[in-house]
């Protein structure tokens, strides 16, 4: 007969069973028994220095490694911290579990410490939200979240955790391991045949896909299905939407297109909404949606453009039609597509090597690229910035901070990529604004050992912001945008134990990556570039 042990000990065997091997946390009063049950366990934390930075961390290694991405913090403002980091989750369609300690069942209504309204504070931003009622039920809520955050669309999920409910015992019985899994969504056989019809009968097809098929299992979906149809698959993941400058013209297709398919791709801003003239008022559109709600959504947006739809998860959808496809005739369309996506100024080849300072963007880029190998993770985030580098470099795996377009998370989704590919290289960059979000994450990897090369594009400006009112109001009226100039960001790295590299001019770039990465710490080169606004990449 097994004996009652604790709630904290369900839990983390209740984690254990579901394969996680990391937790990202934050310690707190509430959580003291779930550190306690620690010990012994084999799931290693690592312990950050801000809640939202154990979000995003989670975040990134879900994105990175495909499994639920584990945030660990206390009750009251640690959840409220935590909750910062949920949107970027949300719109990333990243499955992770955000575990908050939560004032104890007993004394709610009483003026419990830190007694706050966390179900309700991050139920907006969750697939999921609820208060652990039990102790023996824990183990049951840990799956559950595990399945609700996978299944469908991906997203985050959120328990409270009570301290009278990890403190308590019961006898332990964990789900099976099935329990954690999606749920199946397929696509039908004949939904798949009419897919596969309405692209075929099409002149110019184009398809999209959701920020959830960029993961391990996402990619390789992806290919499949690419190889099958002879068809590019643009992967739509950015705030810019339209504008994305790592899909280069895609826009200029899209208006081209006389069918749309849309593999789990919200109908949304980033496409405009399939409104005219962004996209032909004759095209079709097939959408592939496992949210009812957006479904019906897009629905009502598109009226009678929308050709066909069909209830499914997006990646089960891509095996499915993989497994079925036919090379599209019209390979000159399909090569039209490739190369406007892959299309880049012809004029930034002159940047590459440009000596002086500061730095062009593309002269950044261009120094960058050499360092990107095959088993590196691009990691971009910032304003204008972000959408230089995304143009500029591709990585075989790339976490970006989507379509939330939320900075900030540049840092903790760096450490979390070195935690996911302790054997790979993570290659950074973000914006001068951006560091000073998490700049002491740069202290939770060098407690962790989780080096990384993180590259400051430092302009002294929050540019995004300062590019709109310069452009909507006038140059004469900014303000409110200034950083101080020559903020030496590589000297808070080194005075923390990590390297520092400080750059003003373009032909000292090479040599100081080369020593960021040789030093194996982690390590920040702040370079002062140019203020630009993020680039244009159309043809016209």
């Amino acid at each position: 007969m097994q004996h009652e042990i604790r709630g904290a000990d369900i839990l983390w065997g209740a984690l254990k069973k579901g394969g996680v091997t990391r937790v990202f946390s934050l310690s707190g009063n509430h959580i003291m028994p779930v550190y306690d049950a620690a010990f012994g366990e084999g799931i290693e934390i690592i312990h950050v220095r801000h809640e939202a930075a154990a979000v995003h961390m989670a975040d990134a290694w879900a994105r990175l490694t495909g499994e639920v991405g584990v945030a660990l913090v206390t009750g009251g403002q640690g959840h409220s911290n935590a909750v910062a980091g949920l949107p970027t989750a949300l719109a990333g369609e990243v499955p992770i579990l955000l575990l908050s300690g939560h004032a104890p069942l007993n004394e709610l209504g009483l003026g419990a410490f830190q007694e706050t309204p966390q179900v309700e504070m991050a139920a907006p931003l969750c697939k999921a939200a609820w208060l652990a009622q039990s102790t023996a039920g824990l183990a049951d809520d840990i799956a559950r979240g595990f399945s609700i955050a996978r299944s469908g669309r991906p997203g985050p999920v959120h328990i409270s955790l009570p301290t009278d409910v990890v403190e308590a015992k019961a006898t332990p019985k964990l789900p099976q391991e099935a329990a954690y899994l999606a749920a199946p969504m397929p696509l039908a056989a004949e939904s798949a045949a009419a897919i596969l019809a309405a692209i075929a009968g099409a002149e110019r097809p184009l398809l999209a896909a959701g920020p959830a098929l960029n993961t391990p299992d996402g990619r390789r979906a992806r290919a499949a299905l690419e190889a099958a149809l002879g068809l590019p698959i643009a992967l739509m993941e950015s705030p810019r939407g339209l504008g994305d400058p790592s899909l280069g013209a895609f826009a200029e297709m899209l208006a081209q297109s006389d069918c749309v398919v849309l593999l789990g791709k919200p109908l949304d801003f980033t496409l405009r909404f399939g409104r005219v003239p962004f996209v032909s008022e004759t095209a079709r559109w097939v959408v592939i949606e496992p949210d009812a709600k957006l479904m019906a959504r897009a629905a009502q947006g598109l009226g009678g453009r929308l050709a066909l739809s069909a209830m499914a998860a997006p990646l089960e959808a891509m095996a499915m039609l993989a497994a079925h496809a036919r090379p599209h005739a019209n390979t000159g369309w399909a090569a039209a597509l490739g190369e406007a996506i892959a299309h880049r100024p012809k004029a930034w080849e002159a940047l590459a090597g440009k000596p002086g300072g500061p730095v062009h963007p593309a002269t950044l880029g261009a120094a960058l690229r050499p360092f990107i190998t095959a088993d590196t993770v691009l990691v971009v985030d910032g304003g204008e910035i972000g959408q230089w580098m995304q143009a500029c470099l591709s990585a075989p795996e790339r976490v970006i901070n989507g379509v939330a377009g939320a900075i900030g998370a540049a840092l903790p989704f760096a450490a979390a990529a070195r935690a996911a590919r302790p054997a790979g290289r993570v290659l950074a960059i973000c914006g001068d604004g951006t560091f000073g979000f998490h700049m002491a994450e740069f202290d939770t990897a060098l407690r962790h050992d989780l080096p990384f090369v993180l590259v400051v594009g430092n302009d002294a400006k929050w540019n995004a912001e300062y590019q709109i009112q310069a452009r909507d109001y006038g140059a004469n009226r900014t303000h409110g945008c200034e950083l101080a100039p020559g903020t030496r960001y590589d000297l808070v790295v080194s005075g923390l134990g990590g390297h520092g590299e400080f750059v003003e001019r373009g032909e000292d770039l090479a040599p100081a990556l080369e020593r960021a990465f040789a030093s194996g710490k982690p390590a920040c080169v702040n370079v002062l570039i140019e203020g630009l606004p993020a680039p244009n990449l159309r043809r016209a």
